[in-house]
């Protein structure tokens, strides 16, 4: 379903992606986080929901389309590591580094710290070029929503 959008997005040297296509990898990416402890939790999609919704003024029904949308594309992507790295070529810093904050508060949803959660989003604001400090402002500001 989303292998000419993977391909696209996994090419050497992508594109910037469009708007719609930044949303739906960026919520992959939240997707993906959330699936790492093997514990997708209610309380994690509703943040998820909540999260896009804000984000890009969804309703929830919108939202939740465009979840069940990046569910399927999670599943189909290349590693984290191939992924990610494509989302940094392809979105600007800015979306990226608001983003890792949307993927701490996913982590922290469920009210637990999974050390599966936290390896992997370390990794990921690594391989989405964000810096060690604006990744722990991140965190911080995620502890306190």
């Amino acid at each position: 379903m989303f292998g000419d959008f993977l391909k696209r997005l996994t090419q050497p040297e992508p594109a910037p992606l469009a708007h719609s296509d930044a949303r739906l990898a960026l919520t992959a990416l939240l997707v993906r986080v959330a699936r790492s402890d093997n514990d997708y939790s209610a309380a994690e999609i509703s943040r998820i929901d909540r999260i896009i919704a804000d984000r890009y003024g969804l309703s929830p029904f919108e939202a939740t389309k465009l979840r069940g949308q990046a569910e399927t594309l999670e599943s189909e992507a290349p590693d984290t590591v191939r992924f990610t790295r494509a989302i940094k070529d392809a979105v600007p810093y800015e979306d990226r580094r608001s983003v890792v904050q949307s993927l701490w508060t996913v982590v922290l949803a469920d009210g637990e710290r999974a050390e599966e959660e936290d390896a992997l989003l370390r990794l990921v604001a690594s391989l989405l070029g964000v810096s060690d400090v604006d990744s722990a402002m991140a965190r911080q500001h995620a502890e306190k929503s």
